[in-house]
């Protein structure tokens, strides 16, 4: 069965490079451009809504397997292809699709928002708004954090800034060529792995639906870093394609029964995954506060940026991100082989190396 996995991969992947290829050339025609401005590194104009080729693969993927799966289940086309192996578990994909579907339509109302915010440049507070809309509907569909506690009101609270936090960090830090796709495959990659490391409580099996999910996200991901990447780009992925990958990663570890095991360390998981992004937000919000700005006001104050001015390439910031996500999701696959104490020192220790970054930066800029 596991052969599957390389196979959505490789589909998602291909579906998203054509699909980012056919935006690239179309984007200036619908006015999907990035111009040049005070806060940007390019000093040309740029297509943009890369995104939407980075969707292209998740839900052509996912129409197509839906479809045949239709085929299959409803008239028995292509059974004998299908091995044992699999075939035991199309009911249960079938009877989970509507979870999925709904997962995906609620990433598409993100992926249309950020998309119309790169051609028209919406207000923050209407952005605002329909991202906490779509977080609060998703976490009334299920997708919410548990915390080992009866206490429903403070789980969808946390779970809904959960998800619109993420969703933000994602854009906020799409700055640099490569930088927020990069680090969203970095972050997808582990957490697939975490998939298969953390069973199912009910059935002791692989958490397949998710790590499938996962698959055809890095997928589809991996197409569009063909068009943008630390060494090369020829189109940005624009707000929509943040707003759509974030949602399905702040999704991803919400709906990972991890969340709900009796392990408590577990809760880990998500925080050093994602933990770059966090850093990433929570310092440049501080940042901009200090400096008596609205936090949703763009500089270029982010993590990349503060690399640069210590004397860092673009390209080598960009890298350095990359390593440093690699670094804090290490940590992650060890809190299944280790106690609450073990788990909670790995936890102590990923903190350690944000906050000895945070150090090196603090030294930096002053010494400026």
């Amino acid at each position: 069965m596991l052969y599957v996995f390389p196979f959505a991969f490789l589909a998602a992947f291909l579906l998203s490079s054509a699909g980012c290829f056919a935006v690239r050339h179309c984007a200036p025609k619908i006015g999907l451009v990035d111009n040049p401005g005070e806060r940007k590194i390019h000093s040309t104009p740029f297509p943009t809504g890369g995104g939407l080729g980075v969707a292209f693969g998740v839900l052509g993927f996912f129409a197509a397997a839906q479809l045949f799966l239709f085929l299959i289940l409803q008239f028995g086309l292509f059974r004998s292809v299908i091995p044992d192996a699999l075939s035991v578990h199309l009911s249960g994909i079938w009877y989970r699709s509507g979870q999925l579907w709904t997962l995906l339509g609620l990433g598409s109302v993100l992926l249309i928002l950020g998309t119309l915010d790169d051609r028209f440049n919406l207000n923050w507070k209407i952005r605002l708004a329909v991202q906490f809309l779509v977080a609060t509907a998703a976490v009334c569909c299920g997708w919410k954090l548990t915390l080992f506690a009866d206490v429903p009101v403070l789980t969808g609270i946390l779970s809904v800034l959960w998800i619109t936090g993420l969703v933000n960090s994602f854009n906020m830090l799409d700055n640099m060529n490569g930088l927020s796709a990069g680090t969203a495959a970095v972050c997808t990659a582990f957490l697939t792995v975490v998939m298969f490391l953390a069973p199912n409580p009910a059935s002791g099996q692989p958490q397949f639906f998710i790590a499938g999910l996962l698959f055809v996200l890095l997928g589809s991901i991996s197409g569009f870093l063909m068009y943008n990447n630390p060494f090369r780009a020829s189109m940005f992925m624009g707000d929509g394609g943040a707003y759509f990958i974030g949602f399905l990663l702040a999704t991803s570890t919400l709906s990972a029964t991890f969340s709900g095991e009796t392990t408590p360390q577990t809760l880990y998981v998500p925080l050093l995954i994602l933990a770059v992004p966090v850093y990433d937000t929570v310092s440049v919000v501080c940042i901009r506060l200090l400096n008596g700005k609205s936090p949703f006001t763009g500089d270029k104050n982010h993590f990349s940026h503060r690399l640069v001015n210590m004397g860092f390439s673009k390209t080598n910031a960009v890298l350095l991100v990359y390593l440093t996500t690699a670094v804090t999701c290490c940590g992650a696959l060890l809190l299944y082989r280790t106690d609450f104490a073990g788990a909670t020192l790995v936890f102590g220790q990923t903190v350690l190396v944000i906050l000895l970054i945070a150090c090196i930066e603090y030294t930096a800029r002053n010494k400026r």
